[in-house]
């Protein structure tokens, strides 16, 4: 999932009360995942918005209105990420899948639409079921 796509990191991350936390990980140079990466607060995280909006991406953030004031904009540069949904019980949305870089990347259409199949199919390993 991640070859294809220029953005060095490819993770999925799990709402826990008010923190989202990393349930895997994938680094493109195979480096120890940093630490600010392992848990994020629900309110300054990028994925916020894939919860309320069904989907966010940003080639780069810094130039990113909708991240003004956000502690992660200029940091994590490029994101997209679209929402896991728990289509086993309650439909709501549980957790994001997401590639983001450090450096500015754009997706192509076609590896969307790959991260959107990819959600759906990632439910029953992240909720254990």
């Amino acid at each position: 999932m991640n070859s294809n796509v220029p953005h060095r990191y490819s993770a999925v991350y799990r709402l826990s009360g008010a923190l989202l936390r990393n349930q895997f990980l994938f680094d493109k140079r195979g480096e120890v995942s940093p630490e600010f990466l392992k848990t994020v607060p629900f309110d300054s995280s990028f994925c916020q918005f894939v919860f309320r909006e069904g989907v966010f991406n940003t080639a780069d953030s810094s130039l990113d209105a909708r991240l003004a004031d956000n502690p992660y904009q200029g940091v994590v540069i490029s994101y997209t990420g679209v929402p896991v949904i728990d289509q086993f019980g309650s439909g709501e949305v549980v957790g994001s899948l997401c590639h983001f870089d450090l450096v500015r990347h754009a997706l192509e259409d076609d590896e969307f639409e790959v991260l959107q199949r990819a959600s759906r199919l990632i439910t029953r390993a992240m909720l254990g079921s």
